[in-house]
């Protein structure tokens, strides 16, 4: 069974793709497509942010290490559906016009928390292989622990965006926030 865990896990991780893709060349993106591009991508990002912070949840819960082992495959598809979300918006929408690109970075505050975010997210998925883990030892839990400053940038991001109604936000935000306590020990009285 373990070994079909991974296989499984990484289809069903393209799956959210999957469906965009096939929205894109059969027309059923809506009246607009750009916008809902970068919707599909962005919520699924912040879902695989929450994926990803949850595997040391559910390894603690569950006492099974298996979990752990599903970490780094999720944590590349935080940033797949991060770099999708950002060409989106660079290439699609803006169309690689770098001055009005880099003038939303430094006027519209949702605009520079994405842009922080992913680019916190870079070298987490450069150093995400075996090798890197080796050569930087104990440098790489550090840089790996930008997903947490990841993750709450992601979900201001979003606040910042929606303005109005912040209930989905809002939810992202609590759920992030409940995995993240996990990450803490707390002493017994």
């Amino acid at each position: 069974m373990k070994k079909y865990l991974k296989p499984s896990v990484f289809i069903l991780s393209l799956f959210p793709f999957l469906i965009i893709t096939y929205k894109i060349f059969f027309n059923q993106l809506g009246p607009e497509p750009v916008k809902e591009i970068t919707h599909h991508t962005g919520e699924w990002t912040l879902i695989f942010i929450i994926l990803t912070l949850a595997m040391t949840p559910f390894k603690k819960i569950t006492k099974l290490n298996f979990w752990i082992s599903l970490r780094r495959m999720l944590g590349l598809f935080v940033f797949f559906y991060a770099t999708i979300h950002m060409l989106t918006y660079v290439v699609i929408d803006y169309r690689l016009d770098l001055q009005s690109i880099s003038k939303d970075i430094f006027t519209k505050r949702f605009i520079f928390v994405g842009f922080a975010a992913w680019l916190l997210l870079t070298p987490l998925a450069l150093t995400s292989s075996k090798k890197a883990m080796m050569l930087l030892k104990d440098k790489w839990k550090k840089i790996h622990r930008l997903i947490y400053i990841i993750a709450i940038l992601g979900v201001v991001h979003f606040i910042w965006l929606v303005k109005k109604d912040l209930t989905e936000p809002l939810i992202y935000m609590a759920i992030i926030l409940i995995l993240l306590l996990f990450r803490f020990k707390f002493k017994k009285v």
